[in-house]
């Protein structure tokens, strides 16, 4: 389980354990936050063909899935 801060989650870097289509590095660019400021979801882009998908942003601890920066 990947653990950090859902508030600074804008502008991190993560990889896709399981790329799709050459996807493998995303770079988390919005933050979508509820009225109390909580965060919902995480807009992320592909750097390879700067796609953007909407994330809940609990699928980040998943680290079976995701995990932290680039490599």
């Amino acid at each position: 389980m990947n653990k950090f801060n859902p508030r600074k989650l804008k502008l991190s870097k993560w990889t896709a354990c399981a790329p799709v289509n050459r996807e493998k590095h995303f770079l988390v660019i919005q933050l979508l936050c509820d009225e109390q400021g909580a965060p919902i979801q995480v807009e992320l882009q592909a750097v390879h063909s700067a796609r953007v998908e909407l994330l809940d942003w609990r699928e980040l601890c998943d680290s079976k899935r995701w995990k932290m920066g680039w490599s």
